[in-house]
């Protein structure tokens, strides 16, 4: 699946298949473009892992991070 990387503010980065990020979470805006990745279940991707930021994906349309821990369910409160 193909993931869009934002960066935040300090070291927040979102995760989305939406290319614009529109659906990142408005409490860490403003959102800058990263870069877009391949994430595929069960294979190795430096700095994120790959099933956990799926399956967020797949439940809350989003997957975030600080300091590449996941702060998912807090940041979309």
């Amino acid at each position: 699946m193909q993931i869009h990387i934002f960066r935040g503010p300090g070291r927040i980065f979102g995760f989305t298949s939406h290319a614009a990020g529109e659906n990142l979470p408005q409490k860490y805006a403003p959102w800058t473009a990263f870069k877009a990745i391949e994430l595929r279940r069960g294979e190795t991707t430096p700095g994120v892992d790959a099933d956990e930021c799926l399956d967020d994906i797949q439940t809350y349309g989003v997957h975030i991070t600080d300091a590449h821990a996941r702060i998912t369910e807090e940041a979309i409160r």
